[in-house]
């Protein structure tokens, strides 16, 4: 038995459709999306509209992340300030790209369960961990802070979420972070996604990273609208796809209550945090 799972897409076409064709190389019997497959990148619509194609077509199956259940919850609530306005600019963009065909999104679950056949050795797929799909695995997380976190009587979890490639055996299971299709955070610039073998009485995993074609992916950030309409996050975003490195979550530490309370606006704060971190407004703002 092959399972393939992805994660992680964030509206890079290009780096999906590579995937898609890495994966069918593979031929593996099961596809699992976990979560994460819009928003933060340019094409929203482009990707959820080939993946409902897989679905269709080939029985892959999806799994909510966080940024499915954020962009759905700006099409149906307004902003509660200015500040939040401006924070969720780059949302906004992603829902007015999938909202004539947001209905492709309802019926997605948090949870994939799925073992091999005459076997109880469980695989467990999900977009965080058991505390949320915002909750995440990175190998700075320890063991002992995953206690409750983790299904039980499962041989395989495999996750999301934290665009970094990792694997260990904690509470007698493996436990896998596939990374990111469509933007890494550990440096690498390639994309990646599991391999799950059933094999031999056991679960056997290969994470593979391959290239696609970051140039139209760079054009596809500036031509889409994404960096006009973003707002000043989305240069964030830019950059952190462009460096395949962790950007927004330092930002959100020192700046997103002031900017939620009006001390602060969105642009200045991105603009001082760049300057903090050595990265010039050019650099950001330079044409693919």
């Amino acid at each position: 038995m092959k399972v393939a799972v992805f994660s992680d897409v964030q509206a890079n076409l290009p780096a999906l459709e590579s995937a898609i064709e890495h994966i069918d190389a593979w031929q593996p019997d099961l596809v699992i999306m976990a979560g994460d497959l819009i928003n933060r990148g340019p094409d929203s619509l482009g990707c959820l509209t080939l993946f409902d194609r897989k679905r269709r077509e080939s029985g892959w199956l999806p799994i909510y992340g966080n940024h499915e259940v954020w962009v759905q919850r700006c099409g149906s609530s307004p902003p509660n300030s200015e500040g939040e306005r401006e924070i969720r600019r780059f949302a906004d963009f992603a829902w007015r790209q999938i909202a004539e065909v947001a209905a492709a999104l309802y019926d997605w679950p948090d949870h994939l369960c799925l073992h091999p056949p005459r076997s109880n050795a469980w695989l467990h797929v999900t977009h965080g961990t058991m505390a949320g799909n915002r909750d995440g695995i990175t190998p700075n997380t320890s063991d002992e802070s995953l206690v409750g976190k983790l299904p039980e009587e499962v041989k395989l979890f495999v996750t999301g979420h934290t665009h970094r490639p990792h694997q260990r055996h904690t509470q007698g299971m493996d436990v896998v972070n596939i990374g990111s299709v469509g933007s890494p955070f550990d440096g690498d610039p390639r994309a990646s996604y599991g391999q799950f073998t059933w094999q031999c009485g056991r679960w056997h995993t290969h994470i593979p990273r391959f290239t696609y074609d970051r140039e139209r992916a760079r054009r596809d950030f500036h031509e889409s609208g994404f960096l006009d309409q973003g707002g000043p996050l989305a240069r964030l975003i830019y950059l952190e796809w462009d460096r395949a490195r962790l950007l927004m979550s330092e930002w959100r530490r020192r700046y997103q209550q002031a900017v939620m309370d009006d001390q602060i606006t969105l642009q200045a704060s991105v603009e001082t945090y760049l300057a903090e971190i050595g990265i010039e407004q050019a650099r950001v703002d330079e044409p693919g």
